[in-house]
C-alpha cells in the first residue's frame, strides 16, 4: 500500500489509476500526513448470484398454458 498527498495525488491522476488499473495496487490518499481516503480497485459484483430469498420461490402453475376460471382463486 502506497502513500500520496493530495498536491501529488492531483498531479499524477491518470499515472496511478493505471497502476491501479494494471497491478492492482492500494494508495492511501493523506492530507497534512494523516489518511483521508483510499484509492482501491474496482470490484464488480457478480450478476449471475442467486438471491437467497429468490432461490426459494416456488411456482405452482404452468406458466405457458392460459388460466382457467377455476385456476383464479378468488
Amino acid at each position: 500500500m502506497k502513500t500520496l498527498n493530495v498536491h501529488e495525488t492531483k498531479t499524477r491522476l491518470s499515472s496511478v489509476l493505471a497502476e491501479i488499473e494494471k497491478m492492482g495496487e492500494t494508495f492511501i490518499i493523506c492530507r497534512n500526513g494523516k489518511p483521508v481516503a483510499d484509492l482501491v480497485p474496482h470490484k464488480r459484483k457478480s450478476r449471475i448470484k442467486t438471491d437467497k430469498f429468490l432461490s426459494q420461490v416456488k411456482i405452482a402453475c404452468e406458466l405457458t398454458k392460459p388460466l382457467t376460471e377455476e385456476d383464479w382463486d378468488i
